[in-house]
């Protein structure tokens, strides 16, 4: 019978039954009736689907009490790229297989909870099975817009699902949610050239109107401009405007689709410049059309990689530091028929890969996604062996982002093996003692909150336990 179990454990068939069914199981007919295990859909790089009971961080043990050996990768992009052929038969510390999950924003459900961090129901399709799985994840890679062109394909409430949970991820999930309106990225593009300069960072001139009625009240445009509607992205949502009358009969468009819109100067450009960065790796290309359209990234274009220059490095280095900083990203640039560069946008980890070595940048992508989780893990590992604490005020100072993340991720991990953590009523250096009694009335609620009581009950100092505040 145990044997059963642990055979339908194994596989995908036990995620998808009702809690209880395998209980009845017993006697001889139910043994004969063993069939072999499906193989596992396509998006999944290990057979055995993770399991419910997996406190966050995967640090605790797994079925009959063995500590887990896997961590659980969530890959948000669509099924034309196997994210697990690139992570398969990899480790992390020579200790954690990666099992990877993949499905794009539309087939993620989910549920966070401030006590034992999110859970993901997927629902996907594939080859016309519908196969659905639960699980905890314990590092995301996103790979795919949040937002669409459709308003029913807005799927920030994922995002914030995933940081509830305090999840990290490539790139970093603070970064992923500031993305999402090309406004509020501008506005830091622009804070980089008024640091370092508009001749080092020649980032193109531009109007915001928060809709239409500023766009016919407020001083036109210099003709022509190019008008950009709503987050839209790909070349979508763009027009080139000759002359005022076109310019209302636009500001009539923005009206129906009841959006902000921005304008900037129409540049005759001579070709695209693309610098990428992933990791440490760079790249630059230079795209060029052929079909006569004055949007490049859309029609026929040749497409042609040329060297990574520092003028080029300079961009996508001031670019990285944004918003804590971006393990991925990319500049896109026009270089005009008048000799000048202009930066029109910079791209995150859902970026488009280009050219022929699109296959090796997929490879430092997972790389730069396996580099991440040893760091969490070392993280998680030194927190479990260790209570020698830095205080997260000194941690910020020093670290950016993605350094935070995993010192948040270690303290996520000490958490899941304290789940009864509780101030204690004596003196000494319990919250709960003499002196610390203002902490504890004003305990925040939620996840941190649970962490500090559970670090007051190991024994931690007073002014330690304070610290946390600033998380």
């Amino acid at each position: 019978m145990n044997y059963l179990r642990r055979r339908f454990s194994d596989t995908n068939i036990a995620a998808n039954l009702p809690n209880g069914y395998l209980s009845g199981l017993g006697g001889e007919d139910d043994k004969n009736q063993q069939q072999p295990a499906a193989a596992p859909p396509r998006g999944t790089s290990a057979p055995s689907s993770p399991a419910r009971s997996m406190p966050p961080g995967g640090m605790a043990g797994g079925r009959d009490g063995e500590r887990n050996t896997t961590k659980t990768l969530l890959v948000i992009d669509d099924q034309h790229t196997d994210w697990g052929k690139y992570f398969r038969g990899k480790r992390i510390n020579n200790e954690y297989e990666i099992r990877v999950e993949q499905a794009d924003f539309s087939e993620i459900n989910l549920a966070a909870y401030s006590d034992t961090g999110t859970m993901i129901d997927m629902q996907i399709n594939r080859q016309g099975t519908k196969v659905v799985r639960s699980f905890r994840p314990d590092f995301v890679l996103v790979r795919q817009h949040c937002r669409g062109l459709d308003a029913n394909q807005d799927y920030r409430s994922v995002i914030l699902g995933l940081r509830w949970g305090a999840i990290p991820s490539v790139n970093t999930l603070l970064s992923i949610y500031n993305f999402m309106e090309k406004p509020w990225v501008y506005a830091h593009l622009l804070q980089i050239r008024k640091r370092i300069g508009k001749e080092k960072f020649p980032l193109i001139d531009r109007a915001y109107y928060p809709n239409h009625k500023e766009m016919v009240c407020l001083i036109t445009p210099k003709f022509p401009v190019v008008v950009k509607i709503g987050h839209a992205h790909a070349g979508l949502g763009k027009v080139k405007v000759e002359n005022h009358h076109d310019f209302q009969d636009i500001a009539s468009v923005v009206a129906v689709a009841n959006t902000y819109a921005t304008t900037e100067p129409f540049i005759d450009a001579k070709h695209d410049i693309r610098v990428q960065k992933i990791g440490n790796n760079y790249k630059a290309y230079m795209r060029t059309s052929i079909s006569g359209n004055w949007k490049a990234n859309t029609g026929s274009a040749m497409l042609e990689q040329i060297p990574m220059t520092e003028k080029y490095r300079v961009w996508v280095d001031a670019v990285s530091e944004i918003f804590g900083g971006l393990d991925i990203c990319a500049v896109e640039a026009i270089h005009g028929k008048d000799g000048k560069d202009y930066i029109i946008e910079v791209n995150d980890s859902t970026m488009p890969l280009l050219g022929e070595n699109q296959e090796e940048d997929r490879q430092l992508i997972s790389d730069v996604v396996l580099q991440r989780m040893t760091q969490v893990c070392r993280a998680g590992a030194s927190a479990a062996q260790n209570i020698k604490w830095v205080p997260v005020t000194q941690v910020d100072d020093r670290l950016p982002e993605p350094g935070r993340q995993c010192v948040r991720a270690s303290f996520g991990v000490f958490l899941a093996q304290h789940p009864s953590g509780r101030p204690g009523r004596g003196g000494g250096a319990s919250a709960g003692g003499r002196g610390s009694g203002r902490e504890h009335s004003q305990a925040p609620q939620g996840f941190f909150g649970n962490l500090r009581r559970a670090l007051a009950a190991a024994g931690s100092k007073p002014d330690l336990v304070a610290n946390l505040w600033s998380l």
